[in-house]
């Protein structure tokens, strides 16, 4: 297991972990299987691994494929466990499952559902979506990462199921919001609907041919609502508003070193909206763009919902 060198009260991370088997920084209170190993050096990692998966804030992952280059094994494959995109020059976006596989020219499928880490580490049960192509890899891959607790769906609609990943987490900024400004339930209802609405336009749009079934798959409508209640980017979007710290201090007061992906991700949606005109067609996704750059404020989100286009649609007479 690559992990990122750290020094925790004088020591390695990685001599904690292989003496301890325990993550103390990013997931205490778990023991790991003595058999899992943590190495600083990523190219020592992956050199002989048949199978790479990918977990680690996207906005790393250009910089690590690129030590890996020419240094895997051309017959490995990869999965994705990353949510978010990359910017292209020109207003585009780009799938990370995509950079992988140009980059290190090896096939990247994609894990995506309702996995909250600290109750997968619990083994309280849940279920997760594996988007794979190929149906004997996809039906390996299940059967290597199932468990009683942890059950698999594998479905073909790969770039589907990455698009959720990363999109949910721009709706739970605007459930966070929802929750700092004390608007109750019901309100949090509304931006999970009007959400997974955008979500599946946004694929229309820009990823046609995506399947509708996708959506309610666990790594759909499922790990978006266990996002809107428990997520780390909810968490502090409703610090946000009650606190008027900025996403930054938040990140580094309340997330012991992890990274929000919610900011980040709508600031890359907003760029590929922006650029096609396309803003007041997502209005979720550009106003959590706006509140958390400062442009708006957390209390405008209310007009953002309460005028969606989902409820402006006018019936003619017949």
């Amino acid at each position: 297991m690559y992990v990122y060198e750290e020094m925790i009260n004088g020591k390695k991370l990685t001599e904690i972990i292989n003496e301890q088997h325990e993550n103390v920084k990013y997931l205490p209170g778990h023991k790991l299987p003595a058999n899992v190993e943590a190495i600083a050096d990523v190219v020592e990692a992956a050199k002989d691994a048949d199978i790479l998966i990918f977990v680690l804030p996207h906005q790393f992952i250009k910089g690590i494929c690129s030590t890996l280059l020419g240094k895997i094994k051309p017959t490995a494959i990869a999965l994705s466990l990353i949510k978010g995109f990359d910017r292209l020059e020109g207003g585009g976006i780009e799938l990370i499952s995509h950079i992988i596989h140009r980059h290190l020219k090896i096939p990247c499928h994609v894990l995506m559902g309702a996995n909250l880490a600290n109750e997968v580490a619990n083994e309280q049960f849940c279920e997760t979506t594996i988007g794979c192509r190929d149906r004997k890899i996809g039906a390996m891959l299940r059967d290597i990462i199932q468990t009683e607790y942890f059950r698999v769906v594998v479905v073909d609609d790969a770039d589907t199921v990455e698009i959720c990943g990363a999109l949910k987490n721009i709706v739970a900024c605007g459930a966070g919001f929802v929750d700092g400004l004390g608007l109750g339930d019901n309100t949090k209802a509304a931006v999970i609907r009007l959400g997974l609405m955008e979500m599946i336009k946004f694929v229309d749009v820009f990823y046609p041919g995506g399947k509708l079934s996708t959506f309610f798959e666990s790594c759909g409508v499922a790990d978006l609502i266990t996002t809107c209640f428990g997520g780390r980017n909810r968490k502090c979007s409703e610090a946000f508003v009650k606190t008027g710290k900025s996403i930054k201090q938040l990140e580094d007061e309340l997330l012991n070193g992890q990274k929000l992906q919610g900011p980040i991700t709508a600031e890359e949606v907003h760029f590929m909206l922006k650029s096609k005109g396309m803003e007041d067609k997502f209005p979720i996704f550009t106003t959590v763009h706006k509140i958390c750059t400062g442009e708006l404020k957390p209390q405008d989100f209310v007009s953002c919902i309460r005028e969606h286009p989902e409820h402006m649609v006018k019936y003619e007479a017949e």
